[in-house]
C-alpha cells in the first residue's frame, strides 16, 4: 500500500475515534467514502492510467477502501453501545424500591346520585326502566299530549337526526326520559311503578344547564293514586337523598302539557350554606287523561301521577357545587373530591 493510501487510512482512524455522534459520523464519513470523498476521487483517476498500472493503483485503492470502511463500521456499533450504556445508566431502576400501580379510578358524582336515586325508589317498590336515546317525534312529544302545533314544544328545541319515523318526521335525540312512561307503561299492566333514569337532550348551555344532561322520571298509575301520594313519595324521596328531615317541600301550581293538575317541586333548607333559599328541584303533577289513554289505558279508571327531577341539579345541591359544567369538563382536581 502506498504512503499516500496508509495516510488516508490513518486518517481516518484518527476522525472516526473522535466522534460520538452518529450524524457526525456520517458527516466524516462523506470526506472519505461520499461522492466527492478522497478515495472516490482517487478511484476516478484511475481512468488516464495505462492498463497494467490501472489494475494495480486500483487494487491497492479498493482496499484502502475496504479498510476505511471496516473502521467505520467498528466506530457506528461502538457508538450505539456508548448510546445504549448511557441509557441504561440514566434509566436504570432500583428493584428496591415499592411499585407505584395504577391510580384508582372513582364513581362520576352525577352517578352517585344516579345509583341513589335507584336505590331510593327501589326500595319503595319502584321498578327501574331503560330506553333508547333517539326518540320518535311520537313518543317524545305527541304521546305526551304536546302535538305538532303545541307552543311548549319551542321550550325542548333539541337536536333532530337525518332518519324518519313511520310518520314522516325526523327522530330525535330525546328532550326528557318520559317516553320511557309510554314505552314502559304500554307493556306492563297496572299498578304500574316505575323511574326512568337517564341521558337527555336540549339546546342550552350555561352555568346551570347543559346540551346533555341526566333526568330521572317517575310514574305511578293504578286505580286510585291521588295528588296526595305524589306530595308524600318525593317528600320522603327528597328526606332520603339528602338524609336530613330539616327541609321545606312545596308544590307549586305551575303547567306541563302531560300533566293535570301540574306542579313545580321547591325545596327549602332550614340549615347550612342554602338555609332560607326556595329552591326547584323537579316538576310533577297527575297524568293527563289523553296521556293515560296513549298508555293504552281507561283514563276513566286508571289515574297517577308523574314527576321528572334532573340528576345533576340534586347532585349540586347534595354537594354544594355551583356550576353544572364542572361535571363534564373531566379535571382529576374537582372528581377526586368525590372518590
Amino acid at each position: 500500500m502506498s504512503p499516500d493510501l496508509e495516510a488516508i487510512v490513518a486518517e481516518a482512524r484518527s476522525a472516526f475515534a473522535v466522534v460520538s455522534d452518529p450524524a457526525a459520523l456520517e458527516q466524516v464519513k462523506a470526506r472519505f467514502l461520499g461522492k466527492s470523498g478522497v478515495i472516490p476521487h482517487l478511484l476516478k483517476g484511475l481512468g488516464g492510467l495505462a492498463p497494467e498500472e490501472r489494475r494495480e493503483s486500483g487494487a491497492r485503492i479498493n482496499a484502502a477502501k475496504s479498510e476505511v470502511e471496516l473502521l467505520l463500521a467498528a466506530r457506528r456499533e461502538a457508538i450505539a453501545e456508548e448510546t445504549m450504556q448511557s441509557r441504561l445508566r440514566e434509566e436504570s431502576l432500583d428493584m428496591t424500591l415499592p411499585g407505584r400501580g395504577r391510580g384508582r379510578g372513582s364513581v362520576h358524582p352525577v352517578m352517585l346520585t344516579w345509583r341513589r336515586v335507584e336505590s331510593i325508589f327501589r326500595s319503595v317498590g319502584f321498578d327501574v326502566a331503560d330506553g333508547p336515546e333517539i326518540e320518535t317525534d311520537w313518543h317524545n312529544f305527541t304521546a305526551l299530549n304536546n302535538p305538532l302545533d303545541h307552543p311548549a314544544r319551542s321550550m325542548q328545541d333539541t337536536f333532530y337526526v337525518d332518519v324518519e319515523d313511520e310518520q314522516g318526521l325526523p327522530l330525535l335525540l330525546r328532550t326528557h326520559t318520559s317516553p320511557m312512561q309510554v314505552r314502559y307503561a304500554r307493556g306492563h299492566t297496572p299498578p304500574i311503578k316505575v323511574i326512568a333514569p337517564g341521558r337527555t337532550y336540549r339546546v342550552d348551555s350555561d352555568a346551570t344547564h347543559s346540551p346533555m344532561f341526566h333526568q330521572v322520571e317517575g310514574l305511578w298509575i293504578g286505580e286510585n293514586v291521588s295528588f296526595a301520594d305524589l306530595k308524600g313519595v318525593y317528600t320522603d324521596f327528597l328526606h332520603r337523598f339528602f338524609e336530613t328531615d330539616r327541609l321545606e317541600v312545596r308544590f307549586r301550581p305551575s303547567y306541563f302539557p302531560f300533566t293535570e293538575p301540574s306542579a313545580e317541586i321547591d325545596m327549602k333548607f332550614s340549615s347550612g350554606p342554602l338555609a332560607g333559599r326556595w329552591l326547584e328541584i323537579s316538576g310533577s303533577g297527575q297524568v293527563h287523561p289523553a296521556v293515560v289513554r296513549n298508555f293504552g289505558l281507561d283514563a276513566e279508571r286508571h289515574i297517577g301521577f308523574a314527576f321528572g327531577s334532573g340528576l345533576e341539579r340534586l347532585t349540586m345541591l347534595r354537594y354544594g357545587v355551583q356550576d353544572l359544567r364542572l361535571f363534564f369538563e373531566g379535571d382529576l382536581r374537582f372528581l377526586r373530591q368525590f372518590a
